[in-house]
């Protein structure tokens, strides 16, 4: 037996999402193709289907995996602060699974892997509002819509490159830092 063969892997799992990742990242989420992917991997064109079934399939497991390095990426965040730091960092790390994550029309929105998933991430990022003086109710609510909107404008406008002229060379993070400072002091106790 030959050990070049194409077709062997001992994750083709692991390699057609690797191969995914670099089709989102390069070209965006309607250029995966999963006969494109299969012939990337060495493999026949009906292999991919057996671990995905169809490209939603795959689209679904990308957006899972994602939330699932998301809500570690967040998980012990300090501080509200750091918390949306960590968001840019995964968002800066992980370019393809953000650009799926947050499109759900592009995965099914009702896979248990992927509500399990998102619910963990929820649960991340709800952490760091909670100590913030809000007023309860509503008021925590929009408190988290605010820094949740701040932390997402602000990586997907980084990730596009928008933020190229204002950001220069000086880095995101400490960038992303300072401008929660004109939105959310640190509350200090009195």
């Amino acid at each position: 037996m030959s050990s070049d063969r194409t077709y062997h892997h001992g994750d083709l799992r692991r390699a057609v999402l690797a191969a995914a990742l670099d089709v989102i990242r390069t070209e965006g989420p309607a250029a995966l193709s999963l006969r494109d992917l299969a012939r990337r991997a060495g493999v026949s064109h009906a292999a991919p289907a057996h671990h995905f079934k169809d490209r939603t399939g795959l689209l679904t497991a990308i957006a899972t995996e994602g939330y699932v390095l998301f809500a570690d990426a967040l998980a012990d965040a300090p501080d509200l602060r750091e918390r949306g730091v960590r968001y840019v960092r995964f968002a800066a790390e992980h370019p393809a699974h953000f650009q799926v994550m947050f499109q759900p029309e592009l995965h099914r929105i009702d896979d248990p892997d992927l509500i399990a998933a998102k619910v963990r991430a929820t649960v991340e990022l709800r952490a760091g509002v909670d100590g913030l003086p809000s007023g309860g109710g509503d008021d925590a609510r929009l408190t988290g819509v605010a820094a949740w909107s701040l932390a997402h404008g602000f990586a997907t406008l980084l990730l596009s490159g928008n933020l190229s002229g204002a950001v220069g060379d000086r880095d995101p993070e400490e960038v992303f830092r300072t401008l929660t400072g004109l939105f959310f002091s640190p509350h200090t106790p009195d």
